[in-house]
């Protein structure tokens, strides 16, 4: 039988627990920062065409979670792994209130501006992006005030729109799509729903040879849609959940049709008859980074913030080519 004083030793111990568990949330995890590391040779990929792709996702930039001394600890820290190319992938501002204020545009920006690699560093835009623009939410067109601040430090902008690259002989196409919810419900204009601004097929429309295609989307659920075509596709938006615990990411659910919260993700186009059948002997692929900020609150727990290095052409440390 439980003692009076063990029941309060024991309650106290779940509160302290619980405090513990909120000041980490709050306090620690968001600070931190790992390099996390995927190696993988997709389809149409040449073996010998090595490129290392740094994922910049979801910084959220505000005071004092993601304040411009942290913004600039990640481009030096990214700019120390010697990637060769960035990619930046949305949702670059915080819309939640536990924030002492917005930080102007055009200072993250030019943060962003001093990222160096020798292939460029290349952007698109999130959710958060147009949200939080009000201008652009009734025009219903970009880049939004935070594009136009990556404009003006000398970062391209693709909004549905490809270019091509060359590395060590070998072309290769990246391609970055516009927000699939750019724009929220509004009924003075008459719109009821959400909605995007992504071209997949005008985009995909504009690669004119059969070199390898890099897609940024920011939500991933496009990959769904997403043809074999493209060797890897690259997105952000989740934050990995921004709580995970023991595989548990309760802001992610799956039953809500939400497929790809975080990581690598290797899946067969086709129905499943022909998936069975074997027919569709490529995978297509997907790298979800779980990202740098935190969106609606700022806590995180068993995802802490990363920098996403992507290894293309190479296989793990160790392992043979």
């Amino acid at each position: 039988m439980i003692s009076r004083r063990n029941f309060l030793q024991g309650l106290g111990i779940a509160a302290l627990s619980t405090m513990s568990t909120a000041a980490y949330a709050v306090g620690i995890e968001p600070f931190r920062l790992r390099v996390q590391h995927h190696y993988l040779t997709p389809p149409n990929w040449p073996k010998d065409l090595h490129l290392t792709a740094a994922l910049i996702a979801d910084p959220h930039i505000c005071d004092p979670w993601m304040g411009l001394d942290r913004v600039r600890f990640i481009v030096e820290r990214t700019n120390e792994l010697k990637p060769d190319i960035i990619l930046m992938l949305g949702d670059y501002v915080a819309d939640h209130k536990m924030q002492y204020g917005p930080i102007p545009p055009q200072a993250w920006a030019d943060q962003f501006g001093n990222l160096s690699a020798p292939l460029g560093t290349h952007a698109i835009l999130g959710n958060h992006d147009w949200w939080d623009d009000k201008e652009a939410q009734l025009s219903g067109s970009g880049p939004t005030k935070y594009g136009q601040a990556l404009l003006n430090a000398g970062i391209p902008l693709y909004q549905n729109r490809a270019a091509r690259i060359e590395k060590d002989g070998h072309p290769f196409w990246v391609a970055g799509l516009e927000d699939q919810m750019a724009l929220g419900p509004n009924l003075k204009l008459k719109r009821k729903t959400m909605q995007g601004l992504d071209d997949l097929s005008g985009t995909l429309a504009q690669i004119t040879d059969d070199a390898p295609v890099l897609l940024m989307a920011h939500e991933p659920d496009i990959f769904d849609d997403v043809p074999s075509r493209v060797s890897l596709t690259v997105s952000g938006h989740t934050h990995g959940g921004q709580i995970n615990c023991f595989g548990y990411r309760p802001g992610y659910p799956a039953r809500h049709g939400k497929k790809y919260p975080y990581g690598h993700y290797a899946e067969y186009s086709g129905s499943k008859l022909v998936r069975h059948l074997g027919l569709s002997a490529e995978p297509r692929h997907l790298v979800v980074s779980g990202g740098l900020g935190c969106s609606l609150l700022p806590i995180r727990i068993g995802v802490p913030p990363e920098v996403t290095l992507v290894h293309l052409g190479n296989t793990e440390p160790g392992a043979s080519a």
